[in-house]
């Protein structure tokens, strides 16, 4: 599930998703299974909210492919639940997999001098990671 936006002046999961969103995301990573209900009262704990709101954007999450939506019995008894579709490592995995696939097919010479300047920056086992990938690299040539 590819996200269409991303927002550039953001941090972490915000450039993905707006406030509310990624505050959904994160309380149905971390619990699992849950009424729109159930969400609303785990958020309105930290900062009023209306339940209007929760409920508009969880389906919206839900129509932009993000949450799945499962209901249970009929009528009185019904119960829906909304889950994510991914977990947030896997959710984190892709988005950042096609931003950067997608930078490197139409900037792909900048990108890697911008990798390559900020190489500093890396963690140690990752460049460790790199070398091994380029010394391979080197060899298949």
């Amino acid at each position: 599930m590819k996200v269409k936006t991303i927002h550039m002046n953001e941090e972490g999961l915000h450039r993905f998703f707006g406030s509310l969103e990624a505050k959904i995301m994160e309380v149905l990573w971390e619990k699992g299974k849950l009424t729109i209900k159930q969400v609303h009262e785990i958020l309105n704990r930290e900062n009023p909210i209306s339940l209007n709101a929760v409920m508009t954007v969880m389906i919206r999450l839900a129509d932009k492919g993000h949450l799945i939506k499962e209901s249970r019995g009929n009528g009185r008894t019904r119960l829906t639940l909304f889950f994510p579709i991914q977990n947030k490592e896997q959710f984190i995995l892709e988005q950042t997999k096609a931003v950067t696939d997608g930078l490197i097919k139409d900037f792909g010479p900048l990108v890697v001098n911008h990798l390559i300047d900020n190489l500093d920056k890396a963690d140690p086992e990752l460049i460790e990671r790199l070398e091994q990938k380029l010394n391979e690299l080197k060899r298949r040539s």
